[in-house]
């Protein structure tokens, strides 16, 4: 099946209104399409066609020994949808892609550029870059990460300028009565797991969060969504707080590095999984540097938490919320990067995960309700 033919196919089922009805393309009931059956079929009209979508097709046929499509294949990729078999026809059918990439493309506008560089900095395959560009759309903006993000700089300006502090904030004995912090003698105020997310030690701690949230969570956002970008996000919050309130009983928990490590690590394994593919420049020096910063990050939390600079009043915030976070990342985020353009149910691996995650917080549930008490924990009076 050539590429004309092909394109007739598709001007065949704009100038119907959708697919043809599978019992005139298929009347054996067979689940494929032939070129034969196709070219019955075309009308000579000359309409407008994704090329995305027709290199995509061309895959599909090519990939097939008798040079047929899936039926429901077509339908999903006219819908534009995409499923796991679909992605791995496209696999197969990966060498009858055009081998130009989109750097070649020429004459694009700012904007166009700024999604073409988002789409080789976090896909690592071509077919996958191509289809991102041309169905991209700039409506809905990736408004969670920029959202969370100025929160979080919103609050802790507000909390800077009422108590004139602006590094090591933690330190200050009107700090911790916050509403929004995480502390293990508030534990029933649930909230709390959440919300401390917007609060943060110092300066410091905000440059870094909201550095990663706009340089590597606004580019997922635009990939992946908001729905999966949020949910990591947020799931790397929780995860955070509720393992500290098990690791490390006696210790509040304040700023977003949870969510933040979450979608580092994510990202980061999945470049490293994907290392051929990725065509992201410097990509090993940019993966060097990282890494020392986020080790470096988890390390002044720990110098904090166990070698205060200040006199405190109580324990300083932990640092096990780091740890939480990539681990999710790894587990949870590795497994939404890695399904792009993919229904999520659809993948077995996604149902171990979400079991796992819930097995975790049905038990840190448990733990904060009785473990407590049981073990007889001295925690600090809340403030």
């Amino acid at each position: 099946m050539d590429r004309s033919s092909l394109l007739q196919l598709i001007q065949e089922q704009a100038l119907a209104g959708g697919p043809t009805p599978p019992q005139q393309l298929d009347p054996e009931n067979t689940g494929f399409i032939g070129a034969d059956t196709f070219t019955g079929l075309v009308h000579s009209h000359e309409l407008p066609l994704d090329p995305a979508k027709l290199d995509m097709l061309v895959a599909l046929a090519q990939s097939n020994e008798r040079g047929q499509v899936c039926y429901q294949e077509l339908v999903d990729l006219i819908s534009s949808k995409r499923s796991s078999s679909f992605k791995r026809a496209i696999a197969n059918g990966q060498r009858a892609l055009p081998r130009d990439g989109l750097l070649d493309e020429p004459g694009l506008g700012v904007y166009k550029r700024f999604v073409r560089y988002v789409a080789y900095e976090i896909l690592p395959r071509e077919v996958d870059r191509h289809w991102y560009f041309y169905r991209h759309r700039s409506c809905p903006p990736p408004v969670f990460m920029a959202s969370v993000t100025l929160a979080q700089i919103i609050v802790f300006l507000c909390y800077g300028a009422r108590l004139n502090k602006w590094v090591l904030q933690t330190y200050h004995p009107e700090y911790m009565k916050s509403p929004l912090v995480y502390h293990p003698g508030h534990r029933a105020r649930a909230w709390r797991f959440l919300t401390y997310m917007f609060m943060h030690v110092g300066l410091e701690q905000l440059g870094f969060n909201a550095l990663l949230q706009l340089m590597i969570g606004v580019p997922l956002e635009m990939v992946h969504g908001l729905l999966r970008i949020s949910l990591l996000y947020l799931a790397g919050v929780l995860a955070g707080s509720l393992t500290v309130s098990i690791t490390d009983m006696r210790a509040p928990v304040v700023g977003g590095s949870g969510g933040v490590y979450a979608l580092c690590s994510a990202h980061l394994a999945n470049v490293v999984m994907n290392w051929a593919g990725m065509r992201c420049p410097y990509k090993l020096l940019r993966m060097v540097l990282a890494l020392v910063c986020m080790s470096s990050e988890v390390g002044r939390a720990v110098w904090l938490r166990f070698s205060p600079p200040l006199p405190a009043s109580g324990p300083q915030p932990s640092f096990m919320a780091h740890l939480a976070g990539a681990v999710v990342g790894v587990s949870m985020g590795l497994t939404i990067l890695r399904s792009y353009e993919e229904r999520l149910r659809d993948q077995c691996g996604w149902w171990v995960v979400l079991l796992a995650y819930g097995t975790f917080l049905l038990f840190a549930i448990f733990w904060n309700i009785f473990a407590y008490d049981l073990l007889g924990a001295h925690i600090p009076p809340p403030p």
